[in-house]
């Protein structure tokens, strides 16, 4: 009889030659017990019992604001974050675009813009040395509904910056040759904007919802037109008359307290006082009655891309439906992975993205989506994404919709507040729109308790595909085949900056 080792090593040996095992039960070694079929394993018991299955984290509910009064009328919203050593400062007026004189967009935004070019004891270039000297970053800006100037640094420089904020905003110089450059650059940037189609979309999305004289009815920062309109005496009186100390709010969030922040705010503010005259109330304006689906062109020869997009109204800011569009939103097309991304982009390979969303006004807004897609698939795409808003208005939410927006909204709040810019951002809008310093917790909330009947009675109620403006940019002998085969009335020509054309033929 041969050693086991021996009878190992020729079965390893014939095995790695391809021979065939031997007939019969495999060997077992006399120190092994073969086990029965009927043997089983035993189980141990975990003497704290079953483990628990993990539920739904609980919403993020966003800290409320601490507000107060300086002593010149400027309202503050305080946010303590004593993480970092940042802070982040955003001075808001509820004035933008909406008060432009008439004929002459771009005044909210252009006087925004010459803030920062002189201010205090500075010209334009020893502000801006000041701010990098202390390692800030200032900037200044206007929207449709108000107008900002915001600042972030390190705490330990927070009262030489707040001092140059106060310059900024207080003590504006509007220097004349800054005007002349910075006039310049702003017309040769408003023609930039007409060879871009997607700012030009951007531009219908107002000039072709809202119409012409509507205070939302132009762009933010005007058209090549109205620029050649605006002087530098009509800067200086839309800041006299908008850019008022009892108009505002100072949003601060970071690594300071109350009794930290007071006197410098009112050392850097303080001379700033409101005028005797009562300060203008802010614009709030009406959306238009709803008309039947319209469709505007801006013909673009030649162009590989076309921009198409379908453009609605919303609702007011201060709507309780407001911050729940938002989350209705995510479903179809909010996020990389909702209906309209996933249809154009991953299974059609039409645009590198498909989006939606939700534009917020103090008066009506809009709800647009909108993509990029390659022109000879225009008419496929734009049929697809009526589809798609129509099946989901129609249809609803399905079950990980509701699941997944869910965990969406949470997220992306917890995103939004994990930067104090982007808090101090958030925030200044909610001010600048009179929304209250608990908007964003009541609205976390609301969102996060939303049922699936609840956001299926919203996307029937907003996201049909009805009443719309659908915005073409690209060329014309393409697109007029694809409106015609999407079932589209014939479009309204319009130029880069909205004016109205020709009709086509």
């Amino acid at each position: 009889m041969k050693p086991i080792s021996a009878v190992f090593a020729i079965s390893l040996l014939a095995a790695g030659c391809g021979g065939e095992p031997p007939p019969g039960p495999a060997p077992v070694h006399p120190m092994i017990t073969a086990p029965t079929a009927t043997a089983t394993v035993a189980q141990d018991v975990d003497p704290l019992g079953p483990r628990p299955t993990p539920g739904m984290p609980p919403p993020f509910v966003p800290p409320t604001p601490v507000v107060y009064q300086a002593t010149n009328g400027i309202t503050v919203w305080l946010v303590e974050r004593h993480t970092l050593l940042v802070v982040a400062v955003t001075l808001v007026v509820p004035s933008g675009s909406a008060a432009d004189p008439a004929d002459k967009g771009g005044v909210a935004f252009q006087t925004a813009n010459m803030l920062d070019e002189g201010a205090g004891k500075y010209d334009a270039l020893g502000l801006a040395r000041a701010i990098d000297g202390i390692g800030a970053k200032l900037h200044t800006g206007a929207n449709a509904d108000f107008s900002t100037a915001s600042l972030v640094l390190l705490k330990r420089n927070l009262a030489a910056g707040l001092s140059l904020l106060g310059d900024v905003v207080a003590r504006p110089k509007f220097p004349d040759a800054e005007w002349k450059r910075q006039s310049t650059l702003w017309m040769n940037d408003l023609k930039e904007r007409a060879s871009d189609p997607q700012q030009v979309a951007h531009v219908l999305y107002r000039t072709a919802v809202y119409g012409p004289g509507h205070p939302y009815g132009h762009p933010v920062d005007g058209t090549t037109a109205s620029a050649k309109k605006v002087s530098l005496q009509d800067l200086k009186a839309f800041y006299a008359k908008e850019w008022r100390a009892d108009r505002a709010v100072a949003v601060v969030v970071g690594d300071i307290t109350k009794d930290e922040l007071a006197p410098m705010l009112d050392s850097a503010f303080g001379s700033w006082k409101p005028p005797a005259t009562p300060p203008p109330a802010p614009i709030a304006p009406q959306g238009n009655k709803p008309t039947p689906t319209r469709v505007v062109l801006v013909d673009r020869q030649g162009a590989p891309q076309s921009v198409i997009a379908i453009a609605k109204f919303g609702v007011e800011a201060a709507n309780t439906t407001s911050p729940l569009l938002g989350r209705v939103n995510l479903a179809i097309g909010g996020s990389f992975t909702s209906r309209l991304n996933e249809d154009l982009r991953e299974t059609h390979g039409w645009s590198y993205g498909a989006f939606s969303q939700v534009l917020r006004s103090r008066g009506v807004g809009e709800i647009v989506a909108s993509s990029s897609v390659v022109t000879d698939k225009s008419g496929d795409a734009l049929k697809a994404m009526i589809a798609d808003m129509k099946t989901f208005a129609d249809k609803g939410f399905t079950g990980d919709e509701v699941a997944k927006t869910q965990s969406q909204t949470r997220a992306d709040l917890v995103g939004d507040y994990e930067e104090v810019e982007k808090v101090a951002s958030l925030l200044a809008s909610d001010a600048a729109m009179a929304l209250g310093p608990d908007y964003e917790a009541k609205a976390s909330l609301a969102r996060d308790h939303m049922k699936k009947a609840d956001l299926d009675n919203l996307a029937k109620l907003y996201f049909q595909p009805a009443d719309d403006v659908v915005i073409l940019v690209g060329p014309k002998d393409v697109l007029l085949p694809a409106i015609q085969s999407a079932g589209l009335p014939p479009p309204e020509l319009c130029d880069a900056d909205g004016n109205a054309l020709a009709s086509p033929k």
